[in-house]
């Protein structure tokens, strides 16, 4: 029944189809307001649906990282679906293993909770009296502000539970989605087969495989960057005599995998430590400050380029701008996801003629001396009317 209804009919329609005018046809100011009012709807839809979609994009990430070793699975006549409750199982275990370390550590840090709390309080004091000193601001006025503070803070702890409960949930779910779009992966590519032209069939492989291996690559590549900067840190926090060097070290790794803004959070938790344990002086944390910026900068220069770069060629302006936008839409999910969407993003933008301008607006290969064009002077519309009117004046000849 339903075949019939999606058949074509093989009779010639009496009506006369109108001929509309292309896109290209179309004045300016109505393509801005159709490019604007869809963008608006695409940015509505995906904060309205941000708790379903961010898990599926998490999923396909490991989905993504783990089909090697599935494939290898299958490969050795490992039925599908064991193969892929392995590779999944593999992947628990080794982020099971990191968060076992670093709970060990968390929990011998509770033995410098009281000198935390005695230094904490002498330099709350200190600070307080030297903003009364400086700025002439009453202790019971500053108070009053902590107090203030502390309630906001309070309400805000509330809100990070929650949310770290959704997260746990969200966990709960990632395997799920995982195994089944590993599961269905072969219905899904069908489905991008399916849906273009068979003349476009080369470009599809192309974009599906590109896009696999820059994403590969990208995880890959972070993992690889985040074990050696979590050496680097402890190494340097180590040398410095920090408490904690290994845990300060391996978060500070961690939190270097949040784009452009979580070196700046890594840097401050060895700082705090420095000073609360410290002898008072403002050595240690400068030293702290200096190595820390020292590691960024080879991170940065050295580690990114040639580690995590080597496949998403996307400069580091979009790559700034995207990330604050993953941010304003998903929160630290959105800013982490960016990354990877917008080096899909750009992979398909080079395949297709229309797009291939953003393409090159968000690639790295530029040419340096190319500048503003200079338009060549044309005539002012008088001298035309003037020169018009001396050629089409009769010539006189002399007798």
């Amino acid at each position: 029944m339903f075949g019939n209804l999606i058949r074509k009919s093989t009779r010639k329609s009496p009506v006369t189809s109108l001929e509309t005018p292309s896109l290209d046809n179309r004045p300016f100011y109505f393509k801005a307001t159709m490019i604007l009012l869809g963008l608006f709807l695409l940015f509505d839809i995906l904060v309205l649906l941000r708790d379903i979609l961010v898990p599926i994009c998490f999923a396909a990430l490991i989905g993504i990282l783990i089909n090697p070793l599935t494939n290898r699975l299958i490969l050795l006549k490992v039925p599908r679906p064991v193969a892929i409750i392995l590779s999944i199982l593999i992947a628990a275990i080794f982020v099971a293993a990191i968060v076992i370390f670093i709970s060990s550590q968390l929990a011998s840090f509770s033995e410098l909770a009281p000198q935390f709390r005695e230094r904490g309080a002498k330099l709350l004091q200190e600070a307080m009296n030297w903003i009364k000193s400086t700025f002439n601001v009453p202790i019971r006025k500053q108070q009053k502000m902590l107090d203030d503070a502390l309630q906001n803070g309070q309400a805000y702890l509330g809100q990070t539970l929650s949310t770290l409960m959704g997260v746990l949930g969200v966990v709960v779910l990632l395997p799920i989605y995982t195994f089944l779009l590993l599961y269905y992966k072969p219905l899904l590519l069908r489905f991008f087969y399916d849906v273009i032209d068979d003349k476009h069939e080369g470009k599809v492989t192309e974009v599906l495989n590109e896009s696999k291996s820059a994403v590969q690559s990208y995880i890959v590549g972070l993992l690889i960057e985040t074990v050696i900067v979590a050496i680097m840190n402890s190494v340097a926090l180590l040398l410095l005599g920090v408490k904690y060097a290994v845990l300060i070290g391996a978060l500070g790794a961690i939190l270097n995998l949040i784009p452009y803004i979580g070196g700046i959070i890594a840097i401050t938790l060895p700082v705090l430590m420095a000073v609360i344990t410290g002898d008072g002086s403002l050595t240690t944390p400068l030293l702290v400050i200096g190595s820390y910026l020292l590691i960024q900068f080879i991170d940065n220069n050295i580690l990114v380029p040639k580690i995590v770069s080597s496949k998403v060629e996307v400069n580091a302006f979009a790559s700034i701008v995207v990330v604050l936008l993953g941010g304003a839409l998903w929160g630290v999910p959105g800013m982490f996801l960016s990354i990877p969407f917008i080096a899909t993003c750009k992979i398909i933008f080079d395949r297709i003629e229309i797009l291939q301008p953003w393409g090159r607006l968000l690639g790295t290969n530029m040419d340096d001396h190319f500048t503003l064009k200079v338009q060549e002077p044309t005539p002012d519309q008088d001298q035309v009317t003037e020169v018009q009117d001396a050629s089409s004046m009769p010539t006189q000849t002399s007798a």
